[in-house]
């Protein structure tokens, strides 16, 4: 089966740019990361590839970013069988422990919306559950490129004459 070249399915294309419920495509660092925040909890729908791996660039510049303070703080410095941290450390942890707390549903919501994307089901990253391939399948599924067939997972979508609706 061919799909059409427009990846933003029955969609004009500028309106896709503008519109929190459709995809944007080539979007650039702080776009994807203020429509990452605007769609907090959002599982309908599509994200794209530079929604998601500008969120995913921007996640991990966080992480290194508290992985630095606990390191100045001294976090690493402790003996291995020692149950302390370092008073120096805490901001660190708080903010990693935060920020993941913060992300934990936003993240998800942005996989599935990738992967409904690639016009597949939010369902299969559950199979993240399952060791070591399970993390491989679901890098897989992002890094495949936008079907314009997952539009049926946008909002509003009308299905062509004599398609499924279900």
């Amino acid at each position: 089966m061919s799909y059409p070249a427009n990846p933003y399915g029955n969609h004009d294309a500028s309106t896709a740019q503008d519109s929190l419920d459709l995809p944007r495509y080539g979007a650039s660092f702080g776009e994807a990361v203020k429509r990452y925040f605007k769609k907090y909890a959002t599982f309908s729908g599509r994200a794209s590839r530079s929604e998601y791996w500008w969120v995913a660039l921007f996640n991990a510049l966080i992480g290194l970013v508290a992985v630095a303070i606990m390191a100045m703080g001294g976090a690493f410095n402790v003996p291995v069988n020692s149950t302390e941290m370092p008073p120096g450390a805490v901001p660190g942890v708080l903010l990693l422990t935060l920020y993941g707390l913060a992300t934990f549903i936003p993240s998800l919501a942005l996989v599935v919306r990738r992967f409904h994307d690639g016009n597949f089901s939010g369902w299969l990253y559950l199979l993240a559950l399952v060791p070591f391939f399970g993390s491989l399948v679901v890098l897989i599924f992002v890094l495949m490129p936008s079907n314009p067939a997952g539009a049926r997972f946008d909002k509003g979508h009308a299905w062509p004459a004599g398609q499924p609706t279900s």
